[in-house]
């Protein structure tokens, strides 16, 4: 699926490919939180859910991955490191592939004797290059340790909150982003029940961050992507967009 959109750039430092994009649990056809950020020449995966590891084989090649980033240690953001895992060891023979996740991930995983990952710790306000690509760490507001990512690349930026209630700041991925994937799991009247934004919420982190462009992620399936949009626009005051399986955002 080729999927660019109104202000996507023909000629992009950086692009974010959606494997996925449910929230807590896949629904039909679905797929947990997966994200493919790439520029010019390095690739990582950003968040495994469930589901992920089979779009990744059908929109991209698996062998081109150089690194993993996971946000926190809840299953619908990295149980698919078992398939990537299988996959590199059997089919591509990788060994070794850099994983950036919260302390004790790999232990909870049971892949922390995999000879495939190679497991580093992140913490809140860490920084590391991937390639051409500098990711910076920040602690969200949501149960165990949640980190929101900013990747920084030829003068492009792109944010991704994790998961997190509105007490944390997406401003604190700091100013000036290109584009933000932004949580919006629900709308106003499920606020404040299960440590997530709605899509009122969403819009109103990206307005006081300066946002320049608002993709909204992690919608529980049984919720309408037109309601948490319409949410997310009101408040922005500009158009906000959807993530989709297959959706590629180019900056």
């Amino acid at each position: 699926m080729d999927d660019h959109l109104p202000g996507d750039s023909p000629d992009p430092a950086l692009s974010i490919l959606v494997l996925g994009c449910d929230g807590s649990w896949p629904g039909p056809d679905g797929a947990g939180s997966g994200y493919l950020v790439r520029s010019a020449t390095t690739t990582i995966l950003v968040d495994a859910g469930p589901g992920t590891f089979a779009n990744f084989q059908r929109l991209a090649e698996p062998a081109s991955l150089d690194a993993v980033v996971i946000s926190h240690h809840h299953p619908d953001h990295w149980t698919d490191l078992y398939g990537l895992a299988i996959h590199a060891r059997f089919v591509s023979g990788r060994t070794g592939i850099p994983v950036f996740a919260p302390r004790g991930l790999a232990r909870r995983a049971h892949l922390e004797d995999s000879p495939v990952l190679d497991w580093r710790t992140v913490a809140d306000g860490d920084h590391i290059d991937v390639g051409d690509l500098t990711c910076g760490f920040h602690r969200t507001e949501h149960s165990g340790e949640t980190l929101a990512v900013r990747i920084d690349c030829e003068g492009r930026s792109l944010g991704y909150s994790a998961d997190s209630g509105p007490g944390w700041a997406l401003a604190d991925l700091g100013t000036g982003l290109d584009l933000v994937l932004c949580e919006a799991t629900y709308t106003t009247e499920h606020e404040g029940t299960a440590g997530h934004m709605s899509g009122r919420q969403a819009g109103e982190q990206a307005k006081r961050a300066s946002t320049r462009r608002l993709v909204l992620t992690h919608r529980w399936p049984t919720i309408e992507a037109a309601a948490v949009v319409a949410e997310a626009q009101a408040t922005f005051g500009r158009q906000v967009e959807q993530a989709a399986i297959g959706k590629e955002f180019r900056l």
